[in-house]
């Protein structure tokens, strides 16, 4: 039987066609329907060959989000685990399926280095592996290679600046996420270590991964020492291991250093398109990207409802922008405070429209602007408007934990409880830590009538809450 399924709207055949061909060239055993033999029922093969397949790639069009047969096949494929979804003209995939990642091939024409491409090469090599000739291995053991990004830890004597050594383990993770032969533990699962003594061998074996990074920050005045070693997860020998005492100008290189030595100690080959993508970092401001990652951290950390939260934050990436008119990401950040600030607290300042355009000007793609600019339509009543830019939003980062946040204040907005839930249950899975997420939660199972649901989320919230006093007296 092959091993992929490729599910499609009769429209789209074109692309199905397209996708099919390219991955029968990498080496996948590929089935479509227009194989059907002449003698056997339709629909007994399809089916036979849908729940056979080990991947089952969905594309989705504005057709296919209308065609029957297109949703109930991927609803198998959702049951069984073997779902991949494709967009190839921008629709999202219609409920319960937009709380799946899907790979954006709107614009793709067959180009193999493609990111989009890549993308969902690596979500089917995921389920079903490499072809054989191709298949990457850790360096002892002969498994696809993996890694997991402890928290770097604070060595700087001062509390305050975890900020800064949290942002630097999330920036490495993501540079990393971004190789499509490396498997990457999500920030979220690295960061239940923090502050733990682990045997890093049992991390490995507990996540499943062949190796795990770990390292120290320093950073004191205008100077900055990283310390940083890759541990083979089941020997837990030392693969590559290096130390970094610099001016703090030169964290980027530093940052870049360490993925390509990573890189290399693992014997991997970038795309030139990961090449570039791990060495954009947003801006070229140390001094900037020091304030973003201070303001961000009292973003996900600080007093929600209190207003001195926004406040802190849109006067810290105020000055970020002034030292760097490009920063996207600090834009984009400075919009949500300032949206905060108007619609929330009434505050007679700008709603973040401006801030929002700032962000999307530089880079189009940063999908917390998109969120932005929604919030303003919203108010003005658009809501058609307002929730096409927030589909945008999701489209471009499934994986954003504020994007979550507010698609679940969206359907709580209108009454959609459910859908509400299911993205509150991804912020809190983004961010574990976010007490006002479990609160939410707390309210939205009550209101399905789902009691052990809801007394585990209070569970939870109190938790947090009580974790945060613990850090925070005022919060």
């Amino acid at each position: 039987m092959a091993n992929v399924f490729i599910s499609y709207a009769r429209l789209d055949e074109p692309h199905s066609r397209r996708v099919a061909e390219t991955l029968r060239t990498a080496g996948f055993d590929v089935w479509l329907d227009d194989e059907l033999p002449a003698h056997r029922p339709y629909a007994e093969v399809i089916e036979e060959r849908l729940r056979s397949a080990s991947c089952v790639i969905v594309l989705w069009s504005a057709e296919a989000a209308r065609s029957q047969w297109v949703r109930a096949e991927a609803d198998i494929a959702r049951a069984a685990g073997t779902l991949v979804q494709v967009t190839l003209d921008g629709t999202i995939p219609p409920l319960p399926f937009n709380q799946i990642h899907c790979a954006d091939l709107t614009e793709w024409s067959g180009d193999i280095g493609a990111h989009s491409w890549c993308k969902l090469l690596a979500s089917t090599q995921a389920l079903i592996g490499s072809p054989s000739v191709e298949k990457p291995t850790s360096l002892g053991g002969g498994r696809p290679l993996s890694i997991c990004v402890l928290p770097f830890q604070n060595m700087s004597g001062d509390a305050e600046q975890q900020y800064f050594s949290d942002g630097i383990s999330e920036d490495i993770t993501t540079d990393l996420s971004k190789i499509s032969a490396l498997g990457v533990v999500a920030r979220n699962t690295a960061f239940t270590f923090k502050g733990k003594s682990v045997n890093v061998c049992e991390v490995a074996q507990k996540l499943g991964v062949g190796h795990v990074l770990e390292g120290s920050v320093r950073k004191a005045g205008g100077r900055v020492r990283i310390s940083a070693q890759l541990i083979d997860g089941a020997s837990g020998d030392h693969v590559w291991a290096e130390r970094y005492d610099r001016d703090l100008d030169d964290i980027f290189a530093i940052q870049d250093e360490i993925s390509n030595a990573i890189v290399s100690a693992l014997k991997l080959k970038l795309l030139p398109h990961e090449k570039k993508a791990i060495e954009q970092h947003g801006t070229t401001s140390a001094e900037a990207y020091n304030l973003y990652l201070l303001a961000r951290q009292y973003w996900v950390t600080g007093n929600f409802g209190d207003v001195r939260r926004e406040e802190r934050v849109m006067r810290i990436c105020s000055r970020a922008v002034q030292l760097d008119p490009n920063y996207g990401q600090a834009w984009a950040l400075l919009a949500f405070a300032q949206s905060t600030l108007r619609y929330c607290f009434g505050c007679e300042i700008d709603d973040g429209f401006a801030a929002a355009h700032a962000a999307l000007s530089v880079d189009p793609h940063i999908a917390e602007a998109h969120c932005a600019v929604a919030r303003r339509l919203e108010e003005r009543l658009l809501f058609a408007e307002a929730n096409t830019k927030m589909e945008t939003a999701l489209r471009l980062d499934p994986d954003s934990w504020d994007v979550s946040k507010e698609i679940a204040r969206v359907y709580l907005r209108d009454g959609r409880v459910a859908e509400a839930a299911r993205y509150l249950e991804r912020a809190v899975s983004l961010m574990e830590s976010d007490a006002q997420s479990w609160a939410k939660l707390v309210t939205c199972y009550h209101a399905l009538g789902d009691e052990p649901r809801m007394r585990k989320a209070a569970e939870m919230a109190v938790a947090q809450a009580e974790q945060a006093l613990a850090h925070d007296q005022s919060n």
